[in-house]
């Protein structure tokens, strides 16, 4: 049986393709659009999955649709009603929007797929999910458990928010909901919002500036903004957020309470925002820990936890469950957000719908390490590259690894090319630009040179599996970035007296141990464990620079400048390698260096995308 699931008209528009309850395809939108977060119908997407698959559309059985559109359109309508006169101009901006297009969801689906198969039966085959049960589909039924709770968290679907539910080898039960407008992701992004950057989007930046801060906020959330039960159950006060028929995530009360407007996007950054970062981020984990530690308490013979939905791209709250030892096992589905709602809608249209029998995945899980986009041929990426002008080599898988660790060795950025296209929102040594975590310069030198971006953020450590415990507090498989664990104490380095003094964006700059481009100011690390069951070539690259160097760890982060999506074909990589300071390109075989490359081909390109 072939079902092909559809994530779209929101953000994070997706398609993924489940064969015989088999992951076989899942790429976003945006990857191909170049146009980050893209919530368009994803033509181009699953054009591509149909493509990698070998089918055409009329081969399917089912298509899914990630969530039920009219009761999105209900919740709309019921909360304007309630709430009136309150936000009658939003509700004038939002109307002509559903009754032209959002309403009509179906039938916009059935146009769309006709492009790909004139006489295909939306009738008969075309289904709708509820979102939250595609991401619980997401999370359970790829992870390597037969029996688990599931646990999911986000804005906002049709009307839950959070969701507990367990999942029985082919099954889902819902226990629990939690339903609009009381949202934790609501909640995380209203403060993203107030602190000056994009909702759906900057979330993680508020996660990576919480450690320079303290939350000394804290107290005063919980008094003013949301009323948080033992059993993590939680209602917010309206009353100081404007998101439910408001054209802001805040209203005037809420800036009074934390003392002024929202900061501007681009006005410095002050201590007071990243001690209110710090206190928003302590309230997530706080809630999150309450939720599971009443769950597992009523029901003690589920051990084991997955979860999904865009809370879960928290690693720091992740890390920090994980270390409350609740569950035996913790498993995060690495597409968390709406793009991972096109395969869960797969999967659960597959086993629930349909339903067919569930094979357990025997190996790390059923993701395939996520690798699940287009890859190039070695004789695409040479056509490709002569026709953009790039001047390259082709070289063995050996000495590729050995050219590349050496260049890595020597304090090269090195834009890193290979195999599959990752699916979700981290690159895992597929897409990646990498560097050596040695270097006390190379998370100034990315973030500035080469991604463009804020100073403060962190970057991740690549570390090999059978290496994780020597460097890292961890003991687990962390194959995605989605855990975060300290750097092991005899790999950090003890701080003078003047260092421990310092506040906020000062203490950036502080070398904190032997691996100082990925130890964040809190000696944390947001990690990937490096398989080589899943990735030989990167486990390889990553061994070959143990030997010359005694570390097993890389830096890795997403190639791409900021604003832009991941890079999908040889052209974009080949352009950001020319639009940034990055040394060195890997593409499949053929091997760049900058210096080779004629200058008039650099170009600075990041106006074509907009900040995230």
């Amino acid at each position: 049986m072939r079902v092909l699931g559809i994530s779209a008209f929101y953000h994070d528009s997706a398609a993924a393709v489940v064969e015989d309850g088999r992951i076989v395809a899942a790429m976003q939108e945006e990857r191909f659009s170049r146009k980050k977060h893209d919530a368009s119908f994803p033509r181009r997407a699953i054009g591509a999955c149909l493509k990698l698959a070998g089918r055409s559309l009329a081969e399917f059985d089912i298509v899914a649709f990630y969530e039920k559109p009219f009761l999105k359109f209900e919740r709309l309508i019921e909360t304007y009603a309630a709430m009136a006169p309150r936000g009658f101009r939003s509700f004038q901006k939002a109307m002509p929007l559903w009754l032209k297009e959002k309403l009509f969801q179906k039938r916009l689906i059935k146009e769309e797929l006709c492009r790909f198969e004139a006489n295909f039966d939306v009738e008969r085959r075309l289904i709708f999910m509820e979102h939250h049960l595609s991401h619980a589909a997401s999370a359970f039924y790829p992870s390597p458990y037969t029996k688990a709770f599931i646990l999911t968290m986000d804005g906002v679907g049709e009307w839950t928010t959070t969701s507990l539910a367990i999942g029985n080898y082919d099954q889902i039960r819902i226990l629990r909901e939690i339903y609009f407008p009381h949202s934790l992701g609501l909640l995380y992004s209203a403060m993203t919002y107030y602190l000056g950057f994009k909702v759906n989007s900057g979330e993680y930046k508020v996660m990576g500036l919480a450690p320079y801060g303290v939350p000394r906020y804290r107290d005063r959330i919980y008094e003013h903004l949301i009323d948080v039960k033992e059993d993590g159950s939680f209602r917010l006060n309206m009353d100081y957020f404007d998101y439910c028929t408001g054209l802001t995530m805040v209203n005037r009360r809420f800036e009074e309470l934390f003392g002024g407007p929202p900061r501007g996007a681009d006005a410095p950054i002050e201590q007071r925002h990243m001690d209110l970062a710090a206190s928003i981020q302590s309230v997530t984990e706080e809630i999150i820990l309450r939720l599971c530690r009443s769950v597992r308490k009523e029901i003690g013979d589920v051990r084991h936890l997955c979860l999904a939905g865009g809370v879960a791209l928290n690693c720091v709250a992740n890390g920090k469950l994980l270390r409350e030892n609740l569950f035996d096992g913790i498993w995060v589905q690495p597409a968390a957000g709406d793009a991972g709602g096109a395969f869960g809608a797969a999967l659960g249209a597959y086993h629930l719908y349909a339903r067919q029998p569930r094979k357990v995945a025997n190996a790390v899980d059923g993701m395939n390490g996520s690798y699940l986009g287009p890859a190039y041929s070695t004789e695409e990426i040479v056509a490709r590259l002569n026709s953009a002008g790039a001047v390259f080599c082709l070289l063995s898988d050996a000495e590729l690894i050995k050219r590349t660790a050496e260049n890595l060795a020597e304090g090269k950025a090195v834009g890193w090319f290979q195999g599959r296209m990752e699916f979700g929102p981290r690159a895992l040594g597929n897409r990646s630009i990498l560097a050596d975590p040695r270097s006390p310069i190379m998370q100034k030198v990315l973030n500035v040179k080469i991604k463009f971006r804020e100073s403060f953020r962190p970057f991740a450590p690549a570390v090999l599996r059978d290496k994780l415990e020597d460097w890292f507090e961890l003991e687990t498989d962390s194959p995605y970035m989605l855990l975060t664990a300290r750097v092991r104490q005899e790999r950090c380095r003890v701080m003078s007296a003047v260092d421990e003094r310092k506040f906020g964006i000062d203490k950036l700059n502080v070398v904190r141990s032997e691996i100082p481009a990925v130890t964040h100011v809190d000696y944390s690390a947001r990690i990937q464990t490096v398989h080589k069951e899943t990735n030989p070539l990167f486990y390889n690259l990553i061994h070959a620079f143990a030997e010359r160097t005694g570390c097993p760890v890389l830096v890795n982060t997403s190639f791409n400048i900021r604003g832009e999506p991941i890079v999908c074909t040889p052209e974009d990589a080949f352009r950001c390698f020319m639009g940034t300071d990055l040394d060195v390109l890997a593409i499949g075989n053929a091997f760049l260096l900058k210096k080779l490359q004629n200058p008039a081909l650099k170009h600075d390109y990041r106006q074509a995308f907009e900040l995230d």
